[in-house]
């Protein structure tokens, strides 16, 4: 008889156990936060999947500019001059260097063309590349620096809430505060996986950009040299004026 009730008493405790377990899961806790703190957390991972689909589109974008902008370089060696240059960038205007050339290309035929207009002209367009390759890197940065605060504010109401517990429960029982401690601590969990890819992928694509904008602008230097000594084109009767300070690209 005693056998018997302590094996139906093990038996008993084993499901609440169980059942205990299964209600402190991470998945349940998330499930059964309260408002603010459910709030905090499909926030976070909003900006979590954000962060990785950012990071995938900046990639792929980067590459797609690399490989367009090498293609450029490589045809652009055997060009020695103005006309060929700008008839070569019109066919790779999909290349950051093309649409610095083209850009170029524009004032080609200005009457007192000089080393210092086209080399402003080609700063101008390299920073429109770089505005155009930056797009969604706020973003980035955003989710990096602000995801750990959202998370910390998640933790604090969550242990704000423990504490209401504990004064309504007269207990500070595990069982009592394990709840709402625990979905505060989900909330930090969380802000980390949110903040950390983003720290990652920022610094990582905007390495990359650096990268892309550093050959650009040392590319750029033989672009403005190029149609410099042919300014106009083989018909053009206007000399070119040569500044004494422009020896080199300026701000390269």
């Amino acid at each position: 008889m005693a056998l018997s009730s302590l094996s139906h008493a093990w038996l008993g405790a084993a499901p609440d156990a169980a059942g205990k377990a299964a209600k402190l899961s991470p998945l349940s806790l998330v499930l059964g936060s309260s408002g603010v703190v459910l709030a905090v957390l499909l926030l976070l991972v909003f900006a979590s999947t954000a962060v990785w689909v950012i990071w995938l589109l900046k990639s792929a974008q980067i590459r797609r500019l690399r490989k367009a902008q090498h293609a450029f370089e490589q045809a652009a060696e055997t060009v020695t001059t103005a006309s060929g240059l700008i008839e070569l960038a019109i066919q790779h205007r999909d290349s950051p260097g093309g649409r610095v050339v083209m850009e170029l290309g524009k004032r080609h035929h200005q009457p007192s063309l000089s080393v210092d207009l086209l080399s402003s002209v080609a700063k101008r367009a390299i920073q429109d590349e770089q505005q155009r390759a930056s797009k969604l890197m706020p973003s980035l940065s955003s989710i990096a620096s602000a995801s750990p605060f959202i998370g910390l504010f998640g933790t604090v109401w969550g242990i704000m809430n423990a504490f209401l517990v504990i004064g309504v429960e007269k207990s500070a029982s595990l069982p009592v505060v394990a709840p709402a401690i625990g979905e505060a601590l989900i909330a930090t969990a969380v802000g980390l996986v949110a903040a950390i890819p983003a720290t990652i992928g920022y610094n990582y694509v905007d390495t990359r950009i650096g990268d892309l904008l550093g050959e650009l602008e040392a590319s750029a230097e033989g672009w403005v040299d190029i149609l410099a000594r042919d300014p106009g084109g083989p018909s053009s009767a206007v000399p070119l004026v040569r500044s004494s300070a422009s020896a080199g690209f300026p701000g390269a």
